[in-house]
């Protein structure tokens, strides 16, 4: 999962069904591309959100069915129409990074997990849908991990972030741990960082250990995908804890000993 957007979900990897390779990429490659849209470059925010209106435009299209103009789309509707995968989830997609365009700070925890909803949530959404093991219980669980994921990546990236404007700690954890954005610009872990961090970082693991059951619901290849996912994420966190939550000086990355380990403990639960 080395990319560098979406770092923590599969992408078309060598243990994804060779069927599902294409469509897999097709969604990445949307989602990446919209993402981009909002992040990276100096575009004025008005421009940002123009182009995700575009992007949204195409996606009318696909619904009509007509043939959609740009190469990323007409390859994302032929998947979508030969999987009948649903097209709510790319629109909350784009939902969610027009939202990162405009919403740099996060009330609380609420807030927080309503955006993961819209921004993480619809991927594994059109992975189950793709797997067609979309049951109420699997979309469940798939969204704990998901959302799980969106989290540790943004305990990962607090410096990245803060560099482009944004706070994704919730502001009233921010207080209530005596945390202010002027420790978070200085790049300062000391004792009440620790206690913030680790709070995150606990309720993150207990969020996507609440979804690990998913990974011996689907079977085969596919199942050991998921563990693998589960097992990264969860070893994201033990790294952010080894690293006394000082993710400004050693921002946790997976490295090749790590996934000797994740797969080591890819067993079925």
């Amino acid at each position: 999962m080395p990319v560098d957007h979406y770092e923590n979900f599969p992408v078309a990897s060598i243990l994804m069904p060779r069927r599902l390779r294409k469509p897999v990429a097709a969604i990445y490659h949307f989602a990446r591309a919209a993402d981009d849209i909002a992040d990276e470059g100096d575009l004025p925010d008005a421009e940002r959100l123009r182009q995700l209106d575009i992007f949204r435009d195409e996606l009318k299209r696909m619904a009509a069915d007509e043939t959609p103009l740009p190469p990323l789309f007409r390859h994302l509707a032929a998947e979508v129409k030969a999987h009948a995968l649903p097209m709510q989830p790319l629109h909350d997609l784009l939902d969610a990074f027009s939202q990162d365009v405009v919403k740099k700070r996060y009330t609380n925890y609420d807030e927080l997990l309503d955006y993961c909803r819209r921004s993480a949530n619809p991927v594994g959404n059109l992975l189950l849908h793709l797997y067609e093991e979309a049951t109420p219980v699997n979309l469940a669980y798939s969204d704990a991990i998901c959302t799980a994921l969106q989290l540790i990546n943004f305990w990962q990236d607090v410096a990245k972030d803060w560099q482009i404007g944004r706070v994704y700690l919730p502001q009233d954890d921010l207080a209530r741990f005596g945390v202010s954005e002027a420790q978070i610009a200085e790049g300062r872990a000391d004792a009440a960082w620790r206690a913030l961090m680790k709070f995150e970082v606990d309720r993150a693991r207990a969020l996507m250990l609440s979804g690990k059951s998913l990974g011996t619901i689907l079977r085969g290849r596919i199942g050991l995908e998921m563990r693998m996912i589960i097992a990264g994420g969860l070893r994201i966190l033990d790294k952010l804890q080894a690293a006394d939550y000082d993710m400004f000086r050693r921002r946790p990355v997976l490295k090749p000993f790590d996934w000797v380990i994740m797969l080591a403990k890819s067993a079925p639960f």
